[in-house]
C-alpha cells in the first residue's frame, strides 16, 4: 500500500504546489489580464515552468495510484485522456508562447497553442470518465459524483474559450480579444486544477483502504454474478 499511498498524497502536493507558485506570481509581479503563459518569456519562466512540470508530474502519480488500486486501467478513457493531459503541459513547458517583444516565433508559438489546448480539452474528459463508471458504487459513489462535478465545472469553465473562437470565426474580433484572456485562463485552470485534486483525494482515500475493499461494487447497481466483485476493476 506504500507505492499508492506515496503517490497519491505526492501527486497531489506536487498539484498544489503549482497553484501556489502561480498564484505567488500573480500576487507578486504579474497583472491578472496577462495570460500565465506570459511569465516562461520572461525572468520568471523556472518558476512557470517547475510549476507547469508539477502539476503534469503529480497528475501522473495521482493516476498512478489509481491504476495501482484498481479504479481504472492503464488503458482506459480516462487514463489516456490525464495522460494527455499531462502531455499537452509538458508541451507548454518545451515550447513557450510566441514572444511578440522580441520577435516572432511562430513554430514554437504554435505547439504552444496545441499544447495548451490538448491540456484544456482532455482533463474535462478524463475526469468525467474516470468518475463515471462508479457513480452508483457503494464505496466510491460519493467520491465519482464529487469528481463528476469538478469535471463539469470544467467543461463550463471552458464554454467561454469555446464562445471567444466562435466569435472570432463569424466576426472581425480576434478571439483572444473577446473577453479578458487572462481571468479567463486563470478561471478555467482554478476549475481543472481543482478537479485534479478532487481526484486526488480520491486516490488518497483509495490507498488507506485495504486492497480486498477498493473493487468493493454496489449489489443494487451489479447484476448478479458469480464472480466476485472484489476482484473487478472499472475501465
Amino acid at each position: 500500500m506504500l507505492i499508492p499511498r506515496l503517490a497519491a498524497t505526492g501527486g497531489s502536493l506536487a498539484v498544489a504546489a503549482t497553484v501556489a507558485m502561480v498564484g505567488m506570481l500573480d500576487l507578486t509581479v504579474g497583472s491578472l489580464r496577462r495570460t500565465i503563459s506570459e511569465y516562461a518569456l520572461g525572468d520568471y519562466r523556472p518558476v512557470f515552468d517547475i510549476a507547469v512540470v508539477l502539476l503534469a508530474v503529480g497528475s501522473l502519480a495521482i493516476l498512478t495510484a489509481l491504476v495501482h488500486k484498481g479504479l481504472t486501467k492503464w488503458r482506459s478513457a480516462g487514463s489516456l485522456a490525464l495522460v494527455l493531459w499531462s502531455a499537452g503541459l509538458f508541451l507548454v513547458v518545451v515550447f513557450p508562447k510566441t514572444n511578440w517583444a522580441m520577435g516572432t516565433n511562430e513554430i514554437s508559438g504554435s505547439i504552444h497553442r496545441f499544447g495548451s489546448m490538448l491540456a484544456f480539452v482532455s482533463l474535462p474528459i478524463a475526469i468525467i470518465a474516470l468518475a463515471r463508471p462508479w457513480l452508483k458504487d457503494s464505496v466510491w459513489g460519493r467520491h465519482a459524483r464529487w469528481t463528476m462535478l469538478s469535471g463539469v465545472v470544467s467543461v463550463v469553465a471552458f464554454m467561454p474559450i469555446l464562445y471567444a473562437i466562435a466569435m472570432g470565426v463569424v466576426s472581425d474580433v480576434r478571439w483572444w480579444r473577446v473577453f479578458p484572456l487572462g481571468y479567463i485562463e486563470r478561471i478555467l485552470l482554478i476549475a481543472e486544477v481543482g478537479a485534479v485534486l478532487v481526484v486526488g483525494l480520491w486516490a488518497i482515500a483509495a490507498s488507506r483502504v485495504a486492497p480486498w475493499r477498493v473493487g468493493e461494487t454496489s449489489r443494487i447497481t451489479s447484476a448478479p454474478s458469480t464472480t466476485s466483485s472484489t476482484t473487478r476493476v472499472r475501465s
